[in-house]
């Protein structure tokens, strides 16, 4: 926890922040070991960051009071993630590094290779994406959540989504056996499209091609998702 999250509900009227969720405060004890006068850095959830002076801690509650908050967070990422849905595990870490990255809007789509129960996951609740967005921002030192939209048919997507999602951004497939190498430090608004495990099928990939999207490999090794996913981010920004 590189930042100190904060939630607009966790501010009070006299320039304070009071934190009483069990994860936060074992991370302090635990992780910062902090004590009574230290400054930490916070942000705002959607505002700036700065630093904040620990004046109250116990094992029920934290107390900042707050500086003057003036640090912007980093920029984020020209890019939309179209991700085909991973395995809940992947999906939890997958979040978390993206977010970490500074990607801020994430589609998470079907395709035919995507398992039909992962949709049934818990991973897919609102609260538990939120957590692991938070987990990214946490990280990173950034404050601006990202949007997570779930859509669990490829041809409304292909019909409804992606032409708009095209408009005004270079789209990119990242594919096994496309002839374009992943280009490298991009400045492109850019729609970045990612299958899973098994990749997309032909007839996905041919779609996609004919709906505008450029195909690009990343090599020949094939790669988990997660990885892949950060590799291509760093490799194109």
């Amino acid at each position: 926890m590189n930042l100190i999250l904060l939630h607009p509900s966790d501010l009070d009227h006299q320039g304070h922040a009071r934190i009483t969720d069990a994860r936060r405060l074992a991370h302090l004890r635990d992780i910062h070991r902090a004590a009574l006068g230290d400054r930490l850095t916070v942000g705002i959830q959607g505002g700036l960051m700065g630093k904040a002076q620990l004046v109250e801690l116990t094992t029920e509650l934290a107390v900042f009071a707050l500086g003057p908050l003036a640090d912007v967070p980093p920029p984020a990422l020209p890019v939309h993630l179209v991700l085909a849905l991973p395995r809940p595990r992947m999906l939890a870490r997958t979040l978390e590094h993206v977010t970490a990255l500074g990607v801020k809007e994430i589609t998470l789509l079907h395709t035919k290779r995507v398992e039909k129960s992962y949709w049934q996951s818990p991973e897919l609740l609102p609260e538990k994406i939120h957590q692991h967005l938070v987990l990214g921002l946490e990280q990173s030192r950034d404050t601006q959540l990202p949007s997570v939209t779930l859509t669990k048919g490829f041809r409304p997507f292909l019909e409804e989504q992606l032409p708009a999602l095209l408009r005004g951004r270079r789209g990119l497939v990242a594919h096994p056996g496309m002839p374009m190498a992943c280009p490298r430090g991009i400045s492109d608004n850019t729609l970045l499209l990612v299958g899973p495990e098994g990749g997309f099928i032909p007839w996905e990939v041919e779609k996609l091609l004919d709906a505008g999207c450029e195909g690009m490999h990343l090599g020949p090794r094939i790669l988990r998702v997660e990885t892949a996913v950060t590799a291509l981010l760093s490799r194109l920004f």
